[in-house]
């Protein structure tokens, strides 16, 4: 039997489904467990656990941001295929998004109060990308998840080895980063140039800073 393909209509449905999963917490659904499930924390210094919180949240609003850019990009994308694409990392963020969230109520803290602005910026920035063209499209994808794996990994320097449950966490993002940002120039991305690049990373810096307090 032939796939039904999704109209406008759907897509538009199931984008608004998405964001009100993204932005209501604990609405959201993994479908892999958290990879904290299996090792124990043994990390109990309480301003350790307040840096480890704002490291989290700081990925949780990256998270966030994955989420309204690969929606904005779907929304734009001109192929199916590439649309299909940005549908399959985004349902493996949304597990990311997920297990954050659940440390951060290990941790006694909270999600950033900024999430919803930066995911309508998030989601124009992806529909602009979208709209310029596919391989711009994927090409942003993997220059996003190249800043994103930078983050993680300072991030993973700094949470102390006994904190194994958070570490379990980022470690396993950082994988899954990694191979949407492989799969974006397989499918046909374009390396963007530099002045792009730097401009992602200095708003990158933005949304660091201020989810980690906020």
């Amino acid at each position: 039997m032939r796939k039904r393909q999704k109209s406008g209509i759907d897509r538009l449905v199931e984008g608004a489904d998405v964001v009100l999963k993204t932005l209501s917490s604990g609405t959201a659904a993994a479908e892999r467990p958290s990879p904290a499930d299996a090792v124990v924390d043994s990390s109990d210094d309480a301003t350790q656990k307040r840096h480890i919180a704002g490291l989290m949240r700081v990925n949780h609003t990256g998270e966030v941001c994955a989420q309204a850019l690969y929606q904005g990009q779907a929304l734009t994308a001109a192929l199916p295929d590439v649309r299909e694409e940005m549908d399959r990392s985004a349902r493996e963020e949304i597990d990311h998004l997920v297990w954050c969230e659940g440390r951060l109520r290990e941790l006694d803290s909270h999600t950033s109060a900024l999430n919803p602005l930066w995911y309508g910026a998030s989601f124009l920035l992806g529909a602009a990308a979208g709209a310029a063209g596919d391989k711009w499209s994927l090409g942003f994808v993997a220059a996003t998840e190249e800043r994103v794996c930078a983050h993680l990994e300072e991030h993973l320097e700094q949470i102390p080895e006994e904190d194994q449950r958070s570490r379990a966490i980022l470690e396993q993002m950082l994988t899954d980063e990694k191979a949407h940002g492989d799969r974006a120039l397989e499918a046909g991305g374009v390396d963007l140039p530099a002045p792009i690049k730097n401009l992602m990373t200095a708003v990158s810096g933005l949304m660091t800073r201020s989810s980690y307090h906020i």
